[in-house]
């Protein structure tokens, strides 16, 4: 059994909707833990072989719940930890001016020396407050579905391989 832990913050509910449905859409063999960034705790990630981390993008950046989540990690807290990162963003050309929280993230990962499974994905939404763009639950869990592919073609532990 793989520990996976989900850390995200929401800030109209898209992101936390993103959240659940790659937790749900992940081998139900695994062991899953969803949380809220502001509750994650350093005990939630002992053990943890698969470490996903989700914000809105807010001026290119993630929410500041989600940057002090990835402070609070040691200098190479994350080695021999697989590292996936997404947001939810607004589909708009300013926006790529300043980039995408998923990107931040996914770089903060790989400093604290974590071991990417897959490029950062971003999930559309259709305002600033939401929803979702249609389609885009869907994409999220076969997201979910091509990490554990990619874990496991990686050779990272898997409960059945």
């Amino acid at each position: 059994m793989v520990k996976v832990l989900i850390v995200y913050d929401s800030t109209y509910g898209c992101t936390e909707r993103i959240a659940q449905t790659i937790g749900r859409a992940l081998d139900p063999t695994q062991q899953v833990s969803t949380v809220r960034a502001s509750d994650a705790k350093p005990e939630h990630m002992v053990g943890v072989k698969l470490l996903i981390v989700g914000s809105p993008t807010q001026g290119g950046r993630p929410t500041q719940a989600v940057q002090e989540f990835l402070k609070a990690i040691p200098e190479e807290g994350l080695l021999g930890v697989a590292v996936a990162a997404f947001d939810t963003r607004v589909p708009a050309r300013w926006v790529g001016i300043f980039g995408y929280a998923a990107e931040n993230i996914f770089d903060t990962l790989k400093k604290k020396s974590g071991i990417p499974v897959m490029p950062p994905e971003g999930f559309f939404v259709t305002g600033k407050e939401g929803p979702l763009k249609e389609g885009e639950s869907e994409r999220a869990a076969l997201w979910a579905e091509m990490l554990m592919t990619a874990m496991a073609r990686s050779g990272r532990p898997r409960a059945n391989g």
